[in-house]
């Protein structure tokens, strides 16, 4: 039978939001045989390595470099649950690799559910400055052996679409080692990866997975561990319609996660197929949450307006949920850009204390007949 058709997700996780207390009860209770403590973060928080497989391919892979970002971790927990239903799939895998995940990079960002980390420093953008003891850790793994492949493993805001209709669900991308763009050896190992996942999952969900821009970052981890010599694939968890808790993009990011490792065991370092990565297309930024389309201010002179809405999505002190804050993102003509949701406000009245919507500032106002 087939991973997607055995998929569970494990029950200890049911929200978007973890708990790095919890999970790091959970890792200690459930995985303790395969886990061990490899750094701690900038408030000294645990970091933690899984180890399964017994394999020669050598995979390194983490998750939450940015705290904000839980589908990696929810994808990686719900692999193992699913793999101890199937042990015929779960033993012809774990024969051929050995996998070190690295669980929650970042610890302290995500408690805060934040982008960055407790010293206000984004993971991803610290490569050569090394200002985080987190980065650090992660680059010291990275050359503790001799590891075929890696797997940076982030999400992506529900801006992004693959044609101007269809979420970006999930996107890939065999990152660049320079400016030109090179399509290198190392890169086509990573393309030949994700063009197997493509073809495994297209069918699952037709037109919602994309391809990111390649364009090279010079202080991003990814770009500069394949620009080393290191295989490097990236993952982008986005929107599923209707899935602000990410629900059904967290399962297809499991299943994307379990084909990238059987094609890693297939392919061996090789590049067939690696073209069919060429035809995803590239990501769009065509979104917002919301659009109110034709809306009428109240002011001496006929104003009428779209207004486009983004949700933030806020941590309360002392929740262990996500509340999703509305924004005022645009205000004026936004018909270059759709949302997910449109109302339309012809012949309704804008109520508000101020007379105009305020740009960057949480949603004050009512739209009413």
């Amino acid at each position: 039978m087939k991973f997607e058709a055995l998929y569970q997700q494990t029950p200890d996780f049911p929200n978007r939001y973890i708990s790095p207390e919890k999970l790091f009860y959970y890792l200690q209770h459930n995985l303790s045989d395969n886990i061990q403590e490899i750094a701690t973060s900038y408030l000294n928080k645990p970091i933690y390595q899984l180890t399964v497989g017994s394999g020669d391919i050598h995979i390194l892979a983490w998750s939450q470099m940015h705290g904000n970002e839980s589908n990696a971790t929810h994808a990686m927990l719900d692999l193992l649950t699913t793999l101890e239903l199937a042990p015929e799939l779960k033993d012809k895998l774990l024969s051929k690799i050995q996998l070190d995940f690295i669980f929650m990079l970042n610890p302290d960002g995500s408690e805060k559910w934040t982008r960055l980390n407790a010293a206000d420093i984004d993971l991803n953008r610290d490569f050569h400055n090394e200002s985080s003891k987190e980065i650090k850790f992660l680059k010291n793994a990275a050359a503790s052996k001799k590891y075929n492949y890696a797997l940076n493993l982030h999400e992506q805001r529900t801006i992004f679409t693959t044609d101007g209709i269809h979420p970006a669900t999930l996107s890939f991308l065999a990152p660049s080692e320079n400016i030109e763009r090179t399509v290198t050896d190392n890169r086509k190992k990573c393309m030949a990866v994700i063009a197997e996942v493509y073809t495994q999952l297209k069918e699952m969900i037709p037109g919602q997975i994309g391809r990111y821009s390649d364009e090279f970052y010079p202080a991003s981890t990814g770009d500069n561990f394949i620009r080393a010599g290191m295989p490097t694939i990236l993952f982008e968890g986005g929107h599923f319609a209707d899935d602000y808790t990410r629900k059904e993009t967290r399962k297809y990011y499991s299943v994307a996660l379990y084909y990238a490792l059987k094609a890693i065991t297939e392919l061996n370092s090789g590049t067939e197929g690696w073209e069919t990565y060429l035809e995803i297309p590239e990501n769009k930024e065509t979104h917002y949450d919301i659009i109110y389309r034709n809306v009428k201010l109240n002011t001496a002179h006929e104003c009428i307006l779209d207004i486009a809405v983004q949700y933030k999505e806020i941590k309360e002190e002392g929740k262990d949920e996500i509340s999703f804050v509305p924004f005022v993102m645009e205000v004026g003509d936004v018909k270059q850009r759709k949302g997910w949701k449109e109302i339309d406000c012809t012949g309704k009245k804008f109520i508000s204390e101020s007379k105009y919507p305020k740009l960057d500032a949480e949603v004050n106002f009512t739209i009413e007949d």
